[in-house]
């Protein structure tokens, strides 16, 4: 594994394309002026990861944050998701073209397919793989794929996925299926590694914070990267994304890394990838962009 001394250091995917460890999410971060100066803030703190979703609604402010940043498109590490009422084999191709048009940029270094829609999502896989065999995507992935997810879908893929981005914290370990992820070289991501700003209640975290003199976020996060897991924060506040990547001057004892893993409660605070019963929020958000699209 690559060491961890450089926010712009990455793990290697198993097609040799480097993904950055360390990203900025903007899940619930606002079209407009709200995401593109985060964007902006990430990318003047050293961040060359972004990840979006269509399902977020913020592509197009992503793309002018990134155009704004001064940034050069071949240094950052773009990722976005087909939402899963656009799943299948001509929508999820339909999907990826309206996803580049909304970031205007003409390729992505990372497609996701959001989840694991039954009956969909082997044929949304095979329309990733053309994307990838073109070459309009460096890398391709799932998020929210269980183990019996993704043996299903190895049963017929041509192309292993590259990355399962999971929900990942210390109160939902999983390491089984890390461990999975792991023998099939599949890169394992964290998605909502803050569980939501419930790690700041914690109060072993609030001790091992005091103890390494650093902030809970910084201990949970640097725990991601020293687990092997790429870890993409969201904050729509430029103290606090400069404040999160503040997490390569120290490093956690072995000791404390499986302290944190002793803490798992197999606790979920976003939707099962069994039941997929989205919060109300995200089906607002989709319903809404697929009522401004349709204008």
């Amino acid at each position: 594994m690559n060491s961890i001394t450089d926010i712009k250091g990455g793990f290697t995917l198993q097609n040799g394309v480097k993904m950055p460890y360390f990203g900025l999410g903007v899940w619930e971060t606002r079209e407009g002026e709200e995401v593109i100066n985060a964007v902006k803030a990430a990318l003047q703190y050293g961040y060359r990861h972004i990840d979006t979703a269509a399902v977020y609604h913020n592509e197009v402010g992503v793309g002018k944050g990134i155009r704004e940043s001064g940034i050069p498109r071949e240094d950052i590490f773009l990722v976005s998701k087909v939402w899963n009422t656009e799943q299948g084999y001509d929508s999820t191709i339909r999907a990826f073209e309206a996803s580049l048009e909304r970031l205007g940029t003409d390729y992505l270094d990372l497609y996701l397919i959001h989840w694991p829609v039954k009956g969909k999502y082997r044929e949304t896989w095979r329309a990733l793989e053309t994307l990838y065999s073109e070459k309009r995507v460096k890398a391709i992935g799932v998020s929210n794929f269980l183990s019996h997810h993704l043996e299903d879908l190895l049963d017929k893929a041509s192309v292993v996925p590259m990355v399962n981005q999971m929900e990942f914290h210390p109160y939902l370990v999983q390491q089984d299926l890390i461990d999975y992820c792991k023998d099939n070289q599949i890169q394992y991501e964290a998605w909502s590694p803050m569980m939501r700003g419930r790690i700041f209640t914690i109060p072993e975290l609030i001790d091992l914070a005091k103890k390494y003199e650093k902030t809970v976020a910084q201990i949970v996060l640097r725990w991601d990267l020293q687990k092997g897991v790429v870890t993409i924060p969201k904050s729509r506040n430029k103290d606090r994304i400069k404040s999160n990547a503040q997490v390569f001057d120290f490093t956690l004892s072995e000791n404390d890394v499986q302290f944190l893993d002793s803490l798992d409660r197999n606790k979920r605070f976003g939707p099962h990838p069994r039941a997929m019963d989205f919060p109300p929020l995200i089906r607002k958000a989709w319903n809404y962009y697929i009522r401004k699209s349709n204008k």
